[in-house]
């Protein structure tokens, strides 16, 4: 058992009183929280079972489960670190990689199956990869290891970039799309300017696949392109949710100093970021890679940065998905995204949740928030934005999560997973 402290929040007899919709619930500004578990180690992701177990990764520890009961299991740790039932000695972390995403097969009760995206060093060059577990009865361990993705790039070597060391850009965020039944992985472009536009690199892509890593049939990638490929040309994409009336794949993902961005995936589509030196009128750039450019150690206007790199570039890609939200222009760290769900939250409820961690590097404000996003009915358009009255401390928002009991649960940088409740 782990030593992290609890606290008892994952009873759910709140659950008759929240489906009563009292008149306090409908006010979405005067929010609770409470701390699952403090005195973790850069928690990033979450995934939660029908009776509120939840299983989460910590980067450079990994994959623990937290039971109703309030007791913690690791269960599958990165090499070289203690107290796990079991572990891989391929695993390591380094810079912003490690152990990341994580969710729950659909179909849990009947296979016991987990996904875990994580760093690993089996080959050189160094890779990430989507494994595939089997949970005991017991939850006390994994089993059957299975890597159905073993070939997303990883950054080996550090570059003259802000935040330029080795493991930069890994994107993350694995995710089953209840529509369609697909699993789904973001990745990153590892300050590689050939990444974003390869058609065989799997980096700065969006893949669909199903359980066993086999591309989804309905994929539409360019003539050429890995048939994984859901969209490609994405920067760093660490949020990914799923519209609730239409299924529609939307991401959240960080600019470079500018322009964060929403954006609703279409099937084959090109996200529009291609940070190659002597392209749309650039010319060389530091280690070959323009995506901070120009005066890339300065933070001028970001409206200025943002037209010579767009993080979407439609001059070069006439045809790129249109983002629906840019912050303003700002990049403050997008990462994570959900939909909440239920009466409780009012007003809020079929809203997107946005986390942003916050970069307060070069003139950035900080802007450590979560945002609530209400989008059009056609999930095309973001008809207003909100930024959440935090009942807490703000910190790295790294994972929103909605939990079984309608309640949203948040990971912060700093250690602690909370619950957020109407």
């Amino acid at each position: 058992m782990k030593t992290q402290r609890y606290i008892g929040v994952l009873a759910f007899a709140a659950s008759a009183v929240i489906g009563l919709t009292p008149v306090w619930a409908q006010n979405t500004t005067s929010l609770t929280h409470s701390v699952v578990l403090d005195d973790l180690e850069n928690p990033w992701d979450m995934a939660f079972l029908d009776d509120g177990t939840m299983f989460y990764t910590e980067k450079c520890k990994g994959l623990s489960v937290l039971m109703p009961s309030g007791e913690t299991k690791a269960l599958y740790g990165m090499g070289g670190v203690d107290g796990y039932a079991s572990s891989g000695d391929d695993l390591f972390c380094e810079g912003q990689a490690g152990m990341m995403g994580v969710a729950v097969d659909p179909a849990f009760d009947n296979n016991r199956q987990i996904y875990v995206y994580s760093t690993s060093k089996m080959v050189t060059p160094h890779t990430n990869r989507l494994m595939r577990f089997v949970v005991s009865d017991d939850f006390s361990n994994v089993s059957e290891r299975t890597d159905i993705v073993d070939d997303v790039p990883y950054k080996m070597k550090a570059s003259d970039h802000p935040f330029g060391g080795p493991g930069a850009h890994n994107g993350g965020r694995v995710r089953f799309n209840p529509s369609d039944g697909y699993l789904y992985l973001t990745t990153g472009d590892n300050h590689n300017s050939e990444v974003p536009q390869s058609p065989t690199l799997m980096g700065s892509k969006v893949l669909r696949i199903d359980t066993s890593g086999t591309p989804a049939a309905e994929n539409t990638p360019p003539v050429g392109f890995d048939k994984r490929t859901y969209t490609y040309g994405h920067r760093n994409v660490q949020g990914i949710a799923f519209h609730p009336g239409t299924g529609n794949a939307i991401t959240a993902e960080h600019g470079p100093w500018h322009t964060d961005e929403i954006t609703v995936l279409r099937n084959g589509g090109n996200a529009g970021w291609d940070p190659r030196p002597n392209m749309a009128g650039r010319g060389d750039c530091p280690d070959n890679y323009c995506g901070y450019s120009p005066n890339q150690m300065v933070g001028d206007n970001r409206f200025a940065r943002g037209s010579w790199m767009p993080m979407t570039d439609f001059t070069t890609y006439p045809n790129a998905m249109p983002p629906i939200w840019t912050n303003n222009g700002w990049s403050q760290g997008t990462s994570s995204a959900a939909f909440l769900e239920g009466d409780a939250w009012g007003e809020w409820n079929g809203a997107m949740v946005v986390g942003l961690m916050g970069i307060g590097f070069g003139g950035t404000p900080l802007g450590q928030r979560i945002d609530v996003m209400h989008i059009s009915d056609d999930g095309t358009e973001i008809l207003d934005v909100t930024e959440m009255t935090l009942p807490m401390e703000p910190g790295r928002f790294r994972s929103l999560v909605t939990g079984p009991d309608g309640s949203l649960y948040a990971a912060i940088d700093e250690g602690t997973i909370y619950k957020i409740t109407p």
